[in-house]
């Protein structure tokens, strides 16, 4: 075995471990946005590993990728549910503003109007205010 493959097997088990908690709070929240991606990495770099005779560091980051995965399904915010959800933009005219703000950096100019305060952000201002809409 290599030594790097050895070192690279180890990250990857520690990742499982430091994720572990995370997969087991009821009240924690992922969002997609970071857990799919992550989940993705791992794929990519376990196939990488499994290409280059790196079995032990490949296992790892499948198992790493698997627990992103699990992560996904069961901590993010709106559930990731293969009917819809996942793939469905809230807003996909919000989505192209800020798609085309970052393709011409003007990232000075921000417009107030495109925050959206979510349900919780309501809920959390009128018990806070005393308001009660």
């Amino acid at each position: 075995m290599m030594w790097q493959d050895f070192i690279f097997m180890i990250g990857s088990g520690l990742s499982i471990i430091f994720l572990a908690p995370t997969l087991r709070d009821a009240s924690a929240r992922v969002p997609l946005g970071t857990s799919l991606p992550s989940m993705a990495i791992g794929f990519v770099y376990g196939m990488t590993f499994l290409s280059l005779g790196m079995s032990n560091s490949a296992m790892g980051s499948l198992a790493a990728g698997t627990m992103w995965a699990l992560i996904a399904m069961i901590r993010s915010p709106t559930g990731m549910s293969i009917t819809g959800r996942l793939f469905r933009l809230e807003s996909p005219v919000l989505f192209a503003s800020d798609l085309r703000r970052w393709l011409t950096g003007s990232s000075s100019s921000v417009n107030s109007s495109q925050f959206v305060p979510s349900d919780a952000d309501h809920q959390y201002r009128s018990s806070t205010d005393g308001s009660a809409d």
